[in-house]
């Protein structure tokens, strides 16, 4: 598909807020089941304005996703991480789940938080997307209620992971 990660910029504001509005609005479908209470309060915020104030902020970190149609680029997913290790933002567009770019924009945020020396990062996620994240090493801490209304289970991943055994150890006396 031919999936570009690049650091967002403030141009890429108005993209960036309709992508997460249609990601929100069609893609968490499941989550938020069309009610219109919940959809409202969780598109609040998602204007192109605010999108610019995150995007701008020197405390965040936000990639975006491009792929090239027909000569022209095209944003396909926005990823944010701030220096609290918080992943506030990871959306794709909703036709193209499923086809690494969520993964390829998760990997750019953990490479970041790594250089900003966080070694453990976290998240609200809506229901619906909490298994990519697992797949993907978050741990499922139960769950929580998010600011616009919606149940959500709070995940997170301690950065060095990968080193960890697979299986629990409860003492080191085989090593």
């Amino acid at each position: 598909m031919g999936i570009e990660i690049r650091q967002a910029i403030p141009s890429d504001a108005p993209a960036a807020c309709a992508l997460l509005r249609r990601s929100i609005e069609e893609g968490c479908m499941l989550d938020h089941g069309g009610r219109p209470e919940i959809l409202q309060a969780w598109l609040g915020n998602k204007t192109t304005q605010n999108v610019l104030g995150w995007l701008s902020s020197p405390t965040n970190y936000a990639v975006v996703a491009e792929r090239d149609v027909d000569g022209m680029r095209e944003l396909v997913g926005l990823a944010l991480l701030n220096q609290a290790g918080k992943v506030p933002l990871c959306y794709v567009r909703p036709d193209l789940l499923r086809h690494g770019v969520g993964r390829a924009l998760l990997c750019a945020l953990e490479a970041q938080a790594r250089a900003w020396n966080i070694s453990k990062v976290h998240m609200q996620s809506p229901g619906s997307a909490s298994g990519f994240f697992e797949r993907h090493g978050y741990v499922n801490a139960g769950k929580d209620k998010a600011c616009y209304g919606l149940e959500c289970d709070f995940l997170w991943k301690h950065l060095d992971a990968e080193t960890v055994p697979a299986r629990k150890r409860f003492c080191n006396c085989s090593q």
